[in-house]
């Protein structure tokens, strides 16, 4: 009931008069409110909203200061820069009227209103219902609705385009199966085939197994954060196959195909070559997406171990899907000799990075006793090698 009076009027006014989330002032605040008499419950929710509008600056930018969100909501939904993508793809194959199947918060029907589709949200828990209804008001294109959408008329509603993103947990915990998500994805792929373009949101880590055999899987990263796939069908999907969206900040969006016919075929297997002068770390999206191989072949490198991707070469690269490291010394992975050589080199901070073996991070740091004080920086990199034996690679960033 508390999260109802917050979408009443009086409910808004007083999320709108409150100041920004501060941890340290949450008490002071909620005593003061309650002394001018609002409702307990009430005083949780508006708190509850400060907090989760703070957590969404991430995703919604200043947005997020007029929306309201529930706590599944906001994990699932869409950044709206990643949004602008979906609407761009949908807006290329030629859609005009999109239904946002299990729209959440209304993340994605905001993006595709900005490019001016007209889109017909669908949600059916009740209070996300509510808060994509508040988020969306400044849309007139967007229409939203409180329904359950496998007993909607979706035919009748004149769309030729549809996206669906399933809800992927249950009880605050993430539902692993895509068979128990809701819609499933074999319901979701089904869903999908009556529209002329279809998109399907779906975790990063889906095996390529459950993936059809027809659509274009694309895995996008936000600087550096693996966020989402998306299952693309129809004229959305322009040739079968995966590919990888990276988003930087800095250098915009750049995508990487993976050159592979059927996204279901396994990421191919390449032969891992001896260290070389320079180490790269491909972005998130180019792993998921199998796309290893192909970018090992345009690049002329190679991983430093089998199943480890970690890549290696002699011959500096400026590409977005690849961060650069230059080797200046490779030891044991012992505690011991990293201490002695980070003392010789003037190294007081150090970046760990690790793949494919046992290091804890933090516990590794604690046992190199670095000295604050020394001016240097230092990235380890802590992989097996080709030999097999797991070294210490001291790197500098390029």
């Amino acid at each position: 009931m508390s999260f109802s009076q917050l979408l009443t009027t009086d409910g808004l006014d007083l999320l709108d008069s409150l100041p920004p989330y501060d941890s340290d002032q949450v008490m002071a605040l909620s005593k003061r409110l309650r002394r001018e008499g609002y409702d307990a419950g009430l005083i949780a929710e508006a708190l509850t909203q400060l907090r989760l509008r703070e957590r969404a600056l991430d995703k919604f930018g200043p947005f997020a200061q007029r929306m309201i969100f529930t706590k599944d909501g906001l994990e699932q939904a869409t950044r709206l820069s990643v949004g602008a993508f979906h609407a761009d793809r949908f807006r290329a194959a030629g859609a005009t009227h999109i239904v946002d199947f299990g729209s959440g918060i209304g993340a994605d029907s905001m993006a595709f209103a900005a490019l001016g589709f007209r889109s017909t949200a669908i949600e059916i828990d009740e209070s996300t219902a509510a808060a994509a209804q508040l988020n969306l008001k400044p849309f007139p294109e967007v229409e939203v609705l409180n329904a359950d959408g496998f007993d909607s008329d979706l035919e009748a509603l004149g769309a030729d385009a549809i996206w669906i993103d399933p809800a992927r947990r249950r009880d605050g915990r993430r539902l692993k199966n895509p068979e128990d998500w809701r819609p499933s994805l074999s319901a979701a792929i089904e869903l999908a085939t009556r529209f002329d373009s279809a998109g399907i949101k779906v975790a990063p880590g889906i095996d390529y197994d459950a993936l059809p055999q027809d659509a274009l899987v694309e895995w996008i990263s936000v600087d550096g954060d693996l966020v989402e796939a998306v299952i693309w069908l129809g004229a959305a999907a322009e040739k079968p196959g995966r590919h990888a969206l990276v988003i930087n900040s800095t250098s915009g969006a750049n995508r990487w195909d993976s050159n592979v016919a059927d996204p279901r075929v396994p990421a191919i297997h390449v032969i891992p070559d001896e260290l070389g002068l320079l180490m790269f770390e491909p972005d998130p999206a180019i792993i998921r997406s199998g796309s290893i191989a192909s970018i090992c072949e345009q690049f002329n490198i190679a991983p430093v171990a089998d199943g480890i991707a970690y890549l290696t070469g002699n011959e500096l690269l400026d590409s977005p899907f690849l961060r650069g490291f230059t080797v200046v010394t490779v030891l044991p992975l012992e505690p011991k000799p990293i201490r002695a050589a980070l003392s010789k080199l003037g190294v007081g901070r150090l970046e760990i990075k690790k793949r494919g073996t046992g290091v804890d991070p933090e516990i590794f740091r604690k046992k190199l006793k670095l000295d604050p004080k020394l001016p240097g920086e230092m990235t380890l990199i802590a992989t097996p090698t080709i030999t097999g034996k797991h070294r210490a690679i001291l790197c500098e960033r390029i």
